[in-house]
């Protein structure tokens, strides 16, 4: 169900490298979309489809057609809709809009259930995602290998960040721990805090935090049971 999570809200890392990716400002909520619309044609591609039109997307995630048009046209070489979006194209089109080959390197805080989780998923290359390290302050877990990373000391991380020039920090440690690490990244010259901790967190103005609420999801998605 996590693994789930993730492959359907990507559009939080693209929305955190916006500056550096996108010539135009793109809302969210299509971000999200088209990272569904990806999903979608990766399979169609697995099936050997060739072509796809906006009613077909549209019926898959059971939304408007014209709201499918109207996102496929933001997008660059995007093909024509008279037989159908030829599949390839409109995959390679979402992935230069949103910037998936434009690699965007990490680290995981907080070597727990959610951080190694989040590095035992396997297809966040295919997005951009080049997750380097984990770190954690537990002797317990230091020297632990996780999907063939080694979990590190944190107190490493400034130095290791500033070698691998890491644009991203994903924050996974208790509430409770929370701020005091994100101070602890702003410190190391981290700008990018992608948290999944149930915290509002206090950083500088040119720091940008997407929280990751994954309660409040599942809350929005069971309300009417």
């Amino acid at each position: 169900m996590f693994l789930y999570y993730i492959k359907n809200n990507f559009n939080s890392i693209n929305v955190l490298c916006y500056n550096k990716t996108m010539e135009k400002k793109i809302s969210d909520k299509v971000i999200n979309r088209l990272t569904l619309y990806h999903c979608i044609l990766t399979d169609y591609i697995e099936k050997k489809i060739e072509f796809i039109s906006s009613k077909q997307i549209a019926g898959l995630l059971n939304i408007d057609d014209s709201q499918v048009r109207k996102d496929i046209n933001l997008l660059n070489n995007s093909g024509k809709n008279r037989v159908g979006y030829i599949v390839k194209e409109l995959k390679i089109s979402i992935e230069k809009t949103l910037g998936f080959k434009k690699t965007k390197k990490a680290f995981i805080i907080g070597a727990g259930n959610l951080g190694t989780a989040i590095a035992n998923y396997g297809n966040f290359k295919d997005y951009g995602l080049n997750i380097l390290s984990l770190f954690d302050n537990s002797p317990e877990k230091i020297g632990k290998v996780i999907n063939g990373m080694e979990i590190q000391d944190i107190k490493k991380l400034p130095e290791i960040a500033k070698k691998e020039e890491a644009d991203i920090a994903i924050l996974t440690v208790p509430a409770r721990y929370a701020q005091s690490t994100a101070d602890f990244l702003v410190n190391a010259n981290i700008k990018y805090i992608w948290n999944f901790a149930p915290v509002v967190l206090s950083v500088p103005s040119d720091v940008q935090v997407w929280n990751e609420n994954l309660m409040g999801n599942f809350l929005q998605f069971t309300y009417d049971i």
